[in-house]
């Protein structure tokens, strides 16, 4: 098998430098291989060589023709590796040169991690049209907004028109209702010259219910091991080798051919590998010689919810070496502390006490008994600095999860709102917002798919409903397949102009401006983190500092004014913000300046914070 090559696609279908199609298919299973050519009706038949690959060298192939994969003589399939299905998850692949594109992003340099500020969003909700083009028209916005990365759900081809894109069937194919390869490429291409990095969802630990025929021509998944999906993907069992390469050549491509600034990995912890060398540490390995080579560099973010550092740890330390990944359970712990109800797996989060440790220790469970899993859990992360980690309030997950859908602005006050929004922006950590949190988007995000399948569609309403079973809630979830559903997930844009939408956005516009320019904010040293929690009082307070300046972040909870006294000395003390403030349509100034000891009523439902040098 020949080693991976960081500077050309090799899978599927490529174009050298002579025009000629190079095509490359791995398929063990049969015996016979022929590309069926749609536009000239005539199949011709691949060369078989070692470990299942067959290739063909054509002239016939050219870039928009239409193709399949017939094995055996008998069946046709789209091409496991394909980059383009125009006609959806059962119809022919596309050939498509994606070297083509004409990149003008030559001076875009990625910005560190520790500067990152997430925004993810969903394409076909973020706008009305739902396309890449209609997103391209928004990054003003969220330039203006003070984000420095956008954060895009999957993109890989699914069933249909709407999905929230974890249904995908082709990884090395855009969805073609959004705008395809070139819509993607020229998307990044437009945000890198408008200086904001682009993160996008992949998914390596599963492949999609609906057109996914991988079995059909190789040992794509084993029956090792069991997932929520079925039987795992192959990563560890015979003939693993071509499938680990798959996942990585699709790692490389959005890397080097869409210039693609992070990797999003999709619950990592799904990924089963006993190897001697995991998959998640070849893929960083083949990573780093890419950046290398180009000098562009990218990071690997993971979805984890083991909380275990061997995944974010350098591979030299014996960890997988990924670079950040999310942490619920800071969102587990700032929910509860707002009111949500502790059912389900917020049921062994304590609120501002398990808030206030995952403030100090980044995860809530480090080793400690969990009551929910019955067993002791997790590992300390003391040596793992902030910009490992991923914190918010509310994403696709913990939105869309709900039963309903509700987004935070249905659940919680306007003044609740605006803590949530600052525990979030004063953490240590990378802070994630969700489309729409940041002026208060009132329609829910729904769980929705568009499978053309009838069977799969009644498996995926009976399964919605099972799942909110723990939760106890009554009712019905909206139906899945549904067009409404997925309408009533759109973003309302008019409402940034109306208040109190206005002010919010004014305010989240606030708290990122405070995070960039002020520097206990902004740099990232957990050893410069101090956290106090009142639990009867249900106020946290969380001092950082940096040199000589030092911030002090009072975050009331409660639904009572709590009297606290900070015992700190300095000259003085200068108010950055108070969500409490007239401004902010609070119910009452906070004082602008404090001498000395700080001594204050919170009001409630509050989030202030105060520092020893003038903004």
């Amino acid at each position: 098998m020949e080693k991976i090559d960081v500077d050309k696609r090799k899978l599927g279908v490529n174009f050298n430098e002579n025009g000629q199609a190079e095509i490359v298919l791995w398929a063990p299973k049969v015996e016979l291989v022929e590309i069926y050519y749609v536009n000239e009706n005539r199949s011709e038949p691949l060369f078989g060589g070692e470990q299942g690959l067959w290739t063909l060298t054509s002239d016939a192939l050219k870039p928009g023709d239409l193709y399949f994969f017939k094995l055996d003589g008998k069946v046709q399939f789209p091409d496991p590796a394909t980059l383009s299905q125009p006609d959806g998850v059962h119809g022919a692949s596309q050939a498509t040169d994606i070297e083509e594109f004409s990149w003008t992003d030559d001076k875009w340099k990625n910005i560190g991690l520790k500067d990152y500020i997430f925004y993810e969003l969903h394409v076909g909700t973020f706008t009305d049209e739902g396309t890449f083009a209609a997103l391209e028209e928004k990054l003003d916005y969220l330039i203006d907004l003070g984000v420095t990365a956008i954060e895009i759900m999957p993109v890989a081809q699914f069933s249909g028109e709407r999905n929230w894109g974890y249904d995908g069937v082709f990884p090395f194919s855009v969805q073609s209702s959004y705008g395809g390869a070139k819509g993607l490429q020229q998307l990044v291409n437009t945000c890198h010259n408008k200086g904001l990095a682009v993160v996008l969802d992949v998914v390596y630990n599963h492949i999609g219910p609906e057109g996914n025929h991988f079995e059909n021509f190789g040992h794509y998944f084993t029956e090792k091991y069991h997932t929520p999906w079925g039987n795992a993907i192959n990563f560890d069992d015979a003939w693993c080798d071509h499938v680990r390469n798959y996942f990585i050549e699709n790692t490389l491509m959005w890397f080097r051919d869409f210039h693609i600034d992070g990797l999003r990995m999709d619950a990592v912890h799904a990924i089963k590998d006993f190897s001697a060398l995991h998959i998640l540490q070849e893929i960083k390995l083949h990573v780093d010689e890419l950046i290398q080579k180009t000098g562009r560099n990218h990071y690997l973010i993971a979805e984890l919810d083991l909380n275990d550092t061997r995944y974010i740890n350098p591979i030299s330390k014996g960890g997988f070496g990924l670079d950040t990944q999310w942490i619920d359970e800071f969102h587990h712990a700032l929910r509860v502390s707002s009111g949500q109800p502790q059912t389900g797996y917020y049921s062994d989060f304590e609120g501002v006490v398990s808030l206030a440790k995952s403030y100090e220790d980044a995860y809530v469970y480090d080793g400690g008994y969990s009551e929910h899993r019955k067993k002791k859990f997790g590992t300390k992360a003391t040596e793992n600095p902030g910009q490992q980690f991923v914190v918010f309030s509310q994403n696709h997950d913990q939105t869309g999860n709900r039963m309903l859908g509700e987004r935070t602005s249905a659940l919680v006050s306007f003044e609740m709102q605006k803590l949530l929004a600052g525990a979030v922006l004063v953490s240590p950590y990378l802070p994630m917002l969700f489309m729409g949190e940041e002026y208060g988007e009132t329609n829910p995000f729904q769980y929705f798919v568009s499978h053309t399948d009838p069977e799969l569609a009644e498996a995926v309403r009976k399964g919605r409903k099972k799942e909110f079973e723990a939760f106890h809630i009554e009712g019905e979830a909206p139906d899945p397949m549904s067009e409404e559903t997925f309408m009533n997930s759109k973003l309302q844009w008019q409402l940034i102009e109306q208040e109190p939408h206005k002010t919010m956005l004014s305010f989240y516009k606030k708290l990122i401006t405070l995070r960039k320019e002020q520097a206990a904010l902004h740099v990232l040293n957990r050893k410069d983190v101090s956290v106090e929690c009142m639990a009867e009082q249900e106020v946290i307070i969380l001092q950082r500092q940096h040199k000589i300046q030092h911030t002090i972040c009072m975050m009331n909870f409660s639904k009572l004014p709590q009297q606290v006294k900070v015992p700190v000395y300095s000259p003085v003390w200068h108010k950055l913000i108070a969500s409490s403030d007239l401004k902010w349509k609070g119910p009452e100034d906070l004082p602008r300046t404090i001498a000395e000891e700080i001594s204050l009523v919170l009001p409630p439902e509050s989030f202030t914070l105060y520092s020893n040098e003038h903004e």
